[in-house]
């Protein structure tokens, strides 16, 4: 998630429970690159606390344009963008589990 957005939501005194960007950051323990050789195709593989990976990549059209940092910054960026979708769906699953246990106890 972007400064921005985050601002957004603080401002907005949001706080039901939800996913941050600091969650997201604790949850990696190490982040590998690779360039396949002869070609402008960049993967980044994040390694998170329990071992699970997440793959990010990032191609460039023109040969003339690529550019090692800017690959790994959007392949990593692809990488973390699915962390989020995961943890969504985690904390999603917990609220709805949460939510029907209480309601089986009425």
């Amino acid at each position: 998630m972007d400064d921005q957005t985050e601002k957004m939501i603080q401002d907005k005194g949001l706080t039901a429970p939800r996913v941050t960007q600091a969650e997201i950051d604790e949850l990696i323990k190490q982040v590998n690159y690779h360039i396949f050789p002869g070609t402008t195709v960049t993967v980044c593989c994040i390694t998170l606390e329990n071992g699970y990976n997440v793959i990010g990549s990032s191609a460039c059209a023109s040969i003339e344009n690529f550019d090692i940092e800017i690959g790994a910054a959007i392949a990593l960026k692809e990488a973390k963008n699915k962390i989020w979708q995961l943890e969504g769906y985690l904390l999603r699953e917990k609220l709805y589990n949460d939510k029907y246990r209480n309601e089986v106890k009425r």
